[in-house]
C-alpha cells in the first residue's frame, strides 16, 4: 500500500487556493493514552486542523521543550510503543481523511528498521514523516524507502541555516519545509517574530514546496501573523497543554477542540 503524500500536496494546495495558510496541529501518540491521543487527533480536525503531525515519544525530545517533553514521559510511561504510534496514524487517518505525518527522532527509526517502519506508516495510511535531527547528508536511504512507499520526508530548516544549507535540505525534502520561527525547543512564545519570517523568504527562494512554520505559536493572533507570511501554521505546544490542564479526557478534547477552531479563524485572517 502506498502512503498520502499526495494527500499532504493536495490538502496544502487546496488551503493556498482558499488563499490562507494551512493549520498543522501537532499531538503526541499515547498521550494521555493511546486511545485517549487517537481522539485527540479527531477533536483537532473536527476542530479545524488541516494536517496533524502525530509526535512519537522519546525519552530525550532535544527539540521539545517541557510542555511537550511532560506529555511524551507521560506516553512512555504508559508503555507506548510503535505500534500504539502507527495505530493511531491508522485510526486517526481512517475516521477523518486528514493527512496524518509522524515526527520522530532518528533512533526509534534506525532501531525499528526503516523499510519495516515505512512500510508500516504507508500500510497505516500515514503521509510522511518529520524528522528534525537526521542530517540530510545521511537520508538518502531513509529518502529511497520513503519514495518507494509514498511518504513524504519533512527536513526542518531554522534562522542559523545558512542560504546554501537550505537549498541543500529543500532539494532533499518533500511535502513541506519545516522552518522553526526561532532558535530554541518547542514551547509558547509572546511573539513569532521577523526571524520566522526572513527564513520563510529564504527557504521559498530555494524551493517551490510550501514553508510552513512552527514554534511559538499559541494563539490566533499570532496564528494570523504567522499565515500572512507562510504556507502553514504548525502548532503543537498550546495543544497538549490544554490537555495537560483539563481536569478530565472529556474536557481535554472539548479543549482541543475549541483551540483548533480559533487557530483556523486565525490563519483565515491573514
Amino acid at each position: 500500500m502506498s502512503g498520502n503524500i499526495e494527500l499532504l500536496s493536495t490538502t496544502l494546495a487546496a488551503a493556498k487556493a482558499e488563499d490562507r495558510a494551512a493549520l498543522i496541529a501537532y499531538l503526541p501518540a499515547g498521550f494521555p493514552t493511546v486511545d485517549g491521543g487517537i481522539e485527540a487527533v479527531k477533536a483537532v480536525v473536527a476542530g479545524g486542523a488541516d494536517v496533524v503531525e502525530v509526535g512519537l515519544p522519546h525519552s530525550d525530545p532535544v527539540l521539545d521543550g517541557p510542555v511537550i517533553q511532560t506529555a511524551d514521559d507521560i506516553a512512555l510511561r504508559g508503555g507506548v510503543k510503535i505500534a500504539d504510534v502507527m495505530r493511531t496514524v491508522r485510526e486517526a487517518y481512517e475516521a477523518t481523511g486528514a493527512p496524518i505525518l509522524v515526527m520522530t527522532y532518528w533512533n526509534p527509526i534506525d532501531r525499528y528498521g526503516i523499510e519495516r517502519f515505512t512500510a508500516e506508516l504507508a500500510e497505516a495510511g500515514g503521509a510522511g514523516c518529520i524528522l528534525p535531527d537526521l542530517p540530510v547528508q545521511e537520508s538518502a536511504v531513509w529518502r529511497e524507502h520513503a519514495d518507494k512507499h509514498g511518504l513524504a520526508t519533512v527536513f526542518v530548516v531554522a534562522p542559523s541555516s545558512k542560504d546554501e544549507r537550505l537549498a541543500t535540505i529543500t532539494a532533499a525534502g518533500s511535502g513541506f519545509v519545516y522552518a522553526a520561527s526561532l532558535m530554541g525547543v518547542t514551547g509558547t512564545r509572546e511573539s513569532v517574530g521577523e526571524q520566522a519570517q526572513e527564513l520563510v523568504r529564504r527557504t521559498r527562494a530555494t524551493t517551490d514546496i510550501p514553508v510552513c512554520v512552527g514554534l511559538g505559536v499559541s494563539n490566533a493572533r499570532q496564528a494570523a501573523e504567522v499565515a500572512a507570511f507562510a504556507d502553514g501554521v504548525i502548532v503543537g505546544s498550546a495543544f497538549v497543554k490544554r490537555i495537560l490542564d483539563a481536569p478530565d479526557e472529556e474536557a481535554g478534547l472539548a479543549a482541543v477542540r475549541s483551540l483548533a477552531g480559533e487557530l483556523a479563524e486565525g490563519v483565515r485572517k491573514r
